[in-house]
Order: C-alpha cells, then structure tokens, then sequence
C-alpha cells in the first residue's frame, strides 16, 4: 500500500480523452440471459415467483431485465420459473411497452391494471390485480419474493425476510394469496454487494457507464471553466448541457450557505465563498466541490489553511484508498482507512467511503465498518468519500471506476477497443500527473478522472501527489 505521500498543488492542464455515442442497447439474449441468472436465484431459494416492482425512482431492477423503465406509474414484473414474464403497466406506459427488445421479440408478455395510472384516469377495464396474481400461477403454498429497492438486516426489523417495501396493497394480496410465511423480501438477488446480479457488469454495461461518466464529466468541465463570479446558479447549470440522456437523480448546486442537496435556486456566486455540484446520469455520478476562489488568499480567514489541513489530506488518503481498491480487498478495510485517516471530527465523513453504482445512483455499498464483503470484478464503484467542515466546507474528486479482472478487460478491449484506450490514457494520467498509479483492475470511466481544482477560479492549479 501506498505510504503517505504528501499531496502538493501542482499546474496542469486539463486532459482530453475524447468523447463517444451511446454503445448498443443491450440485445434480447442479453435480456434473456438476465432473465435465466434470476430464475437461478430463485431455485437456489425455492422460490416459484419472483415480483419486481418499479416506478418512475426505483426503475432500475425492471429497466436491467427487461429495457422498460416506468414513465408517471408503477409497474410490476412478474417472474416465474418457467414461461414468458409477464409485466404489469397502467395506461400510459402501455405505450411504451415497444421500448423493451424482449417484448417487441415475443418473450415478454403485458397486462393494463389500470389502478397503477394516475387518479381519476379511466379504471373499468383491468382484471383485479389478485386476479392477475393468481392468473400467473400464485395460489396457496406458492414461495413468492418480492424485489422492490431495499432488504433489510435483522438488526434493523425483528423479522427481516418478511419486510417487504412494495406498496401494501400488493404485498396484502400476495400474502393472501399465497400465505404470509411465503411471502418474502427477496431484493438481495439483484442488489446485494456480494451476490447481486447487478454487482457484476458486462463488457457492454461497463462501455455504456463510461459513455454516461463522459456525458456527466463533459458538462463539469463546461460549468467549471464557465463560473464567473456574479453570474447565478441557474445560468452556470445551463452550461451542463443537458441532451435529455436519462437522469439517475436530480442536479445539486449548491453555493453559499444553501445546504448540500439544494438545486440551484436563483443565487448568485460570488467570490470567497463555497460551492458544490454534481451531474448524474444512469451508470455515473459526477461531483466536485471547492471555493468560489483565485487562491487561498480569497478565502475567509479561518479556512485559509483549506489546503494544508483539509482538501489536501482527502487528497492523500483517497490515493491510499485507491491503492486499496483491489479485487479481494474486504470492504471494511476501505471504510477503516478513512475513518482513521480522515477522522469525523475533522472531516465529518458519515456515509459510506465509497458504493456501487448502475442505472441507480446508489445501488448498494460493500464498503462500511466491519464489511468483509470483497471488491470482486464487476462492481462499478463510485467514488463517492464526502468531507463536510463547518469552517473548509467540502472537497471533492467524485467519479465513477470500474473493477475487472483480466479476463473482463479482454473482453471490454476486444468488444469495445475505443472505450479501453480511453480508460488506459485515463490510468496514465492519474500515474503519471495526479501520482496516484492505480491497481491494475481499475478502469477509469470519467473524463475529469480525479482532477481536484480547490480553487474554481483557478482551474489550472490542481491537487497532486509528491513523487
């Protein structure tokens, strides 16, 4: 492991590692396959039905099985062990069924319920949704897991497998129907750091999340080296360039005294003062956070020391953090480094050194205290370590990786070569400009990979680490 190098500010120009288009959608054998590793899981649990809820937020379970993501209403898939599943839209998705490959293919069978549309749209012409359930085979004795967003530990509900967060009235009629004992939260197959299916990203999965790290990145570059002082919030998020690539949550802009999440608001920047923003798309999440400043010199008093005592420690850990980011690693050896490197008194980290992304933002972390939940090839990481200081408000070198092993590598080089070179020039980079030389496993997916500017008005003068 790198030994505590000391970080220095150093001048440099920001890199170009070109741009590219959205990669393919993926294939109807790729749905298929998905389809086939959950049918799996669930005989390794004895489950006879799987069902996976969906809404316009927790889309991303149902969008990486089928391509459909739920547009104003809810949606259910459900999933049994053999035959075509069926999914469950309200008025306005039916639509937008054709948006699947799987059932514009033939393999993926539909039903209106129109109790998920919107109130007082029309409602006279759908089964029952009990009917529906039992039409798909659930009856007494049936083993059904429900996947919504989140499972829970023993710790944090007496009985942890029948903590179900789909809506009641569809977990009420599953366990009506099939048994309460038999109903069961089977989130865990999807988003499990370990075992989830989701943990472990194809070639083509890793090439589309460095598409959306460059669109995300692109437009932090485009605000960074548009702020102006004096200009407001909304006109430096219009330099984003937003072109309509789905959202896996909404714009932060925050500056001044606005708190973390604000979006912008209306509020003019200005000099000496703190600001904070991010862009995320499907598959990335990029944020950076700094001062409103030339130099140290524009800051107030108190926090003139910004570098020397706090974004230039961050700076230092999270490239001994990287160093640590190796297939094998247990989680909790990443969580140990910054809580005793960065301690909260100072630096005030609360969530999780780190998690894993996909079509959500936060899909599930191996990363927290005690994890013994190893880094394994697959896992799109973000690397999402958030400082807060009352005096030194944050800093930032938030960006998206991705761990593959050798034969993941072969297989991103060889299917997409422009998206692999791009991640070797990002790796050099990083070695050979920031100091902070990366385990070999790690794909750089950003086109801002960990360039951490602490003064905005300065872009050139940037964080590094002594040779």
């Amino acid at each position: 492991m790198n030994c505590s190098r000391r970080h220095r500010l150093i001048e440099a120009e920001w890199p170009t590692f070109g741009e590219c288009g959205s990669p393919p959608w993926p294939s109807v054998a790729d749905f298929e396959g998905r389809i086939d590793a959950v049918r799996a899981a669930m005989d390794g649990l004895g489950l006879t039905h799987l069902v996976i809820y969906g809404d316009r937020e927790h889309f991303a379970n149902m969008a990486w099985l089928t391509g459909f993501d739920p547009r104003f209403e809810e949606a259910v898939l459900v999933i049994s062990l053999r035959g075509d599943p069926l999914l469950v839209v309200g008025n306005e998705c039916e639509g937008y069924l054709p948006v699947s490959p799987l059932f514009t293919a033939g393999k993926l069978r539909s039903e209106r319920y129109q109790p998920f549309s919107l109130l007082n749209q029309p409602r006279s012409n759908s089964r029952l949704i009990r009917e529906i359930f039992a039409g798909e085979g659930i009856v007494m004795g049936s083993r059904v897991g429900c996947v919504g967003w989140k499972y829970f530990a023993d710790s944090e509900h007496p009985d942890s497998s029948h903590a179900i967060d789909l809506p009641a009235y569809l977990v009420d009629t599953l366990r009506d129907l099939a048994g309460r004992e038999n109903v069961t939260n089977a989130t865990a197959i999807l988003m499990h750091p370990d075992t989830g299916l989701r943990t472990f990203c194809s070639a083509a999965e890793i090439a589309y999340f460095e598409h959306t790290n460059i669109l995300a990145s692109e437009g932090m570059r485009r605000m960074l080296f548009g702020l102006r002082e004096g200009m407001t919030d909304h006109e430096l998020a219009q330099l984003a360039g937003y072109n309509g690539t789905p959202l896996g949550c909404h714009m932060t802009l925050a500056t001044g005294d606005l708190p973390g999440l604000s979006g912008p608001v209306g509020a003019t920047i200005r000099r000496g003062t703190p600001l904070a923003t991010n862009i995320c798309y499907w598959g990335s999440n990029i944020c950076r956070a700094g001062w409103v400043a030339s130099s140290a010199r524009d800051l107030p008093v108190d926090a003139r020391d910004y570098v020397e005592n706090f974004a230039g420690p961050y700076f230092e850990v999270m490239s001994e953090w990287f160093d640590l980011l190796r297939i094998g690693t247990p989680g909790g050896e990443l969580a140990r480094l910054i809580a005793e490197k960065l301690p909260f008194e100072k630096f005030g980290i609360f969530l999780n050194a780190g998690h894993l992304i996909h079509l959500d933002e936060w899909l599930s972390s191996p990363i927290y205290s005690g994890s013994d939940v190893p880094i394994h090839s697959g896992m799109a990481m973000q690397v999402d370590v958030i400082p807060s200081s009352r005096i030194y408000a944050s800093t930032r070198m938030e960006d998206g990786v991705v761990i593959a092993d050798e034969t993941l590598r072969r297989r991103v080089q060889e299917q997409f070569p422009d998206c692999f070179a791009r991640c070797r020039k990002r790796r050099d980079f990083m070695a050979n400009v920031l100091g902070i030389p990366l385990p070999d496993e790690i794909l750089p997916l950003s086109n801002i990979p960990a360039i951490v500017p602490p003064f905005f008005l300065n872009l050139s003068t940037i964080l590094a680490i002594e040779a």
